[in-house]
């Protein structure tokens, strides 16, 4: 991990940083602190169920899911909405009790966005850009130019913001953002899924991207294939239908309250997927893979084996439904980091989970052995979209949780933070304007990497206005 300059202000700011008990003790210790009993509280009854990696049309909510809601008597998640529509996640934190040991207080809201000059030697510095940002369908003009002018503003806004990396959806549901030999182009380009828009958007998003300086990490959901309306029909040439139609390979996906997702419980399916990431890492100079926080759905129990029976019999495994599913998870990212590792050294594989590790687990995503293991991941970003005095799950208790779990000496450690919630009356977020700037100095003094912004557009939204104001302030000088 890279050694930060202090300087004297640093020490006495960080100094006025509230502290916490320690985060000590097992993974399971740590965990069973995060959600302690069976009472769950909803952020808010108007935050719809999409999740926060998604992309609002204005001033709306995005796509990434953020804590679903989990109980400790089955550690069971609420399906958050999958990162697309605009719309809020579905936030339901802990319990009530939850992160309740070693409350800490929040850093006062009147201290200056800069209070804290303590910068990291390349610290992560990145915007999330999701599906809808690059929507072309309701644009008069599709053409290549349109595509070009519109990820040019995306990038002029991210570089003025003082971000430093671009996380880009390039398949958001069974899709391609260019010319895949596995999956059909996505609808957003050309409005019918399967249609190509007759240039490659890929190719021309990375080479942007770099000539204005920053970095490009190509952010791929990996089992989702449709959830609501997107895609409207799935193309003929997806995997979906064409698996469908050969009977040795009918249950590779499975439908789970009206989403298609791929079946990771068969070996063939995993390679399929690690094929379709390679062909980009191969093909387009990205500097980085990720994968989001959708992994199986997440209010499927772990003894409910309806949704992949078939599977889990024919795999002959002795474990739980639940361990099987969490292996078979491993296993697509252990995959996928050898690839990556083996075709392009250089180009880092990274995971940016919820926040809540009990909803984590139930999706299959075994965030202590990534953290802890090498072989799985290059960085972990959880998402803690929450402010420093939330009842239940306070940003900065969830912070060094997390940072807690990070013991494999190859990992970094980012943290997403919730700039589409600032000027928002979600649970604290109405109480100040410097919140984000705040909590990226807390990222600096738990000696974290950096930091991601959910997402592009909110960095240039009367919403969020004041408070992109005084991060650029601190970012920027």
């Amino acid at each position: 991990m890279k050694k930060w300059r202090k300087t004297a202000a640093a020490v006495l700011a960080a100094a006025m940083l509230c502290t916490t008990a320690a985060c000590s003790g097992s993974p399971q210790q740590v965990e069973d602190s995060i959600v302690t009993s069976s009472s769950v509280s909803s952020e808010t009854a108007s935050e719809s169920s999409s999740s926060a990696l998604t992309e609002p049309e204005s001033a709306q909510e995005p796509e990434s899911s953020q804590i679903a809601q989990a109980t400790e008597e089955d550690s069971s998640a609420q399906a958050p909405a999958a990162p697309e529509d605009s719309q809020p996640p579905v936030e339901t934190e802990s319990s009530e009790s939850a992160l309740t040991e070693g409350t800490v207080s929040s850093p006062s809201y009147n201290e200056p966005a800069a209070a804290t000059p303590v910068v990291q030697e390349e610290e992560m510095r990145a915007v999330w850009v999701p599906f809808l940002s690059l929507d072309m369908t309701k644009e008069t003009d599709k053409s290549y130019t349109a595509f070009q002018k519109k990820f040019n503003d995306i990038i002029a806004k991210a570089k003025a913001s003082g971000a430093n990396t671009l996380v880009v959806h390039v398949r958001s549901h069974g899709d391609a953002y260019y010319p895949s030999s596995y999956y059909p182009w996505t609808h957003f380009l050309s409005g019918t899924q399967g249609v190509g828009p007759g240039y490659d958007p890929l190719a021309y998003m990375v080479s942007a991207t770099h000539q204005a300086g920053l970095k490009f990490h190509a952010w791929f959901n990996p089992l989702r294939i449709k959830a609501g309306n997107y895609p409207p029909v799935v193309a003929s040439n997806s995997p979906y239908n064409l698996w469908k139609s050969d009977p040795t390979k009918a249950n590779w996906t499975f439908t789970h309250n009206g989403s298609i997702y791929m079946n990771p419980g068969y070996s063939g399916v995993r390679d399929y997927i690690v094929n379709g990431i390679k062909e980009v890492v191969q093909k387009y100079d990205v500097d980085g893979v990720q994968f989001d926080d959708y992994f199986y759905p997440f209010n499927v129990n772990s003894t409910d084996v309806t949704l992949d029976q078939a599977a889990y019999q024919q795999s002959g495994s002795t474990l739980s439904i639940g361990a099987w599913r969490t292996q078979n998870i491993n296993s697509l990212v252990s995959s996928v980091y050898k690839m990556i590792k083996e075709t392009k050294p250089n180009v880092v594989f990274g995971i940016s989970p919820q926040g809540n590790i009990t909803n984590d687990l139930n999706a299959g995503a075994d965030v202590y052995t990534w953290c802890s293991q090498p072989g799985y991941i290059d960085y972990i970003c959880p998402q803690i979209y929450w402010t420093y005095d939330h009842p239940t799950a306070p940003f900065e208790t969830l912070a060094k949780k997390w940072k807690s779990l990070v013991t494999a000496d190859n990992v970094k450690m980012y943290i997403g933070l919730a700039l589409y919630k600032a000027g928002t009356d979600s649970n604290g977020w109405e109480k100040a304007d410097n919140i984000i700037a705040q909590q990226i100095q807390t990222t600096r003094s738990l000696d974290c990497d950096g930091f991601m912004l959910y997402s592009w557009a909110y960095l240039d939204n009367p919403q969020t206005a004041k408070e992109m104001a005084n991060v650029k302030k601190l970012l920027n000088g």
